[in-house]
């Protein structure tokens, strides 16, 4: 990710030229000829040398840390947006966004809730099943009676024998990798914290074909990824999975589409509708009283 000089220094000066002294708490004076705060009042709100950010504006300037970056961000009130723009015009990756956790926003679950003619589901970066709409229900079965700190498919993959089942042998391999390596670019997203060391160290405990596949260390994003299963009643069916972005940085929407020609799976899954179960030995061994911690009903 390479610097782009003149960019970044226009940027600036216009970021600049659009604050007064009041907006940053500083005393406007009386001989003020020009709008927008000073060169040396940037540098100073930053902690700079004034040197050093006028060599930034005229595009002569060595690459500025992150660390420069976050101040200049703060001395010039820049918004999340200009601020993502400022770092990418430095040649940094812009700093992770806010993490919603388990909190959906009642923007998504409209969503989620109008798109009722293919499955869908919310789930966070690390895999946990965050909510999924009725069609999503039908396709992989409800999940209900899975107690909630094992309602992520990573885990499931891994740990239940009986999920496996539903995908054909010869994409097992394939498939377990794939996980494993967005997994990775999950945590190190996170910078390794509690909740993804806390997945790892269980993963790793749990299943020796985990921990392989976590030491050769593969990141590969998923964005797009065809899933083939076997139905327990409709036998194989085909959909494309497009994982989405959401506002929030630790979840992303999934959504299942038919390839061409296709959509008798989807009419097939509207006369199971959401009352279908998947019989698994987990939701079998596994009491009803667990929730999902906040009652909603798409993952029940």
């Amino acid at each position: 990710m390479g610097m782009h000089r003149d960019e970044l220094a226009d940027f600036l000066r216009r970021s600049r030229g659009r604050l007064t002294p009041r907006d940053v708490g500083l005393v406007e004076g009386p001989r003020r000829r020009t709008p927008g705060l000073r060169r040396e009042e940037v540098s100073a709100l930053a902690g700079m040398s004034a040197d050093y950010y006028m060599r930034l504006e005229q595009a002569r300037s060595p690459q500025p840390s992150v660390q420069l970056l976050a101040a200049l961000t703060r001395a010039l009130r820049l918004t999340i947006d200009e601020r993502d723009h400022l770092y990418l015009l430095a040649g940094h990756r812009p700093p992770e966004g806010a993490r919603a956790g388990e909190y959906l926003r009642p923007s998504m679950l409209y969503l989620l809730d109008r798109l009722d003619g293919v499955p869908a589901q919310i789930l966070s970066d690390l895999g946990d099943l965050l909510a999924q709409n009725d069609m999503a229900q039908a396709l992989f079965g409800c999940v209900c009676r899975v107690a909630q700190e094992d309602r992520n498919i990573v885990l499931r993959w891994f740990t239940e024998p009986d999920v496996r089942s539903h995908f054909a042998v010869e994409e097992h391999e394939e498939h377990a990798r794939q996980m494993v390596a967005d997994l990775r670019a999950a945590v190190a997203r996170r910078g390794d914290d509690a909740a993804s060391r806390a997945l790892v160290k269980r993963l790793q405990a749990a299943s020796a074909e985990f921990a392989a596949l976590w030491d050769r260390h593969e990141v590969a994003v998923r964005r797009s990824h065809p899933y083939r299963l076997m139905h327990p009643e409709l036998g194989r069916i085909e959909f494309d999975c497009e994982v989405l972005a959401t506002p929030a940085a630790d979840q992303r929407l999934r959504v299942f589409t038919p390839p061409p020609g296709g959509t008798e799976a989807l009419d097939m899954l509207r006369v199971l509708g959401p009352q279908h179960r998947h019989d698994t030995a987990a939701t079998r061994a596994t009491t009803s009283a667990a929730t999902n911690g906040d009652g909603d009903p798409r993952t029940s």
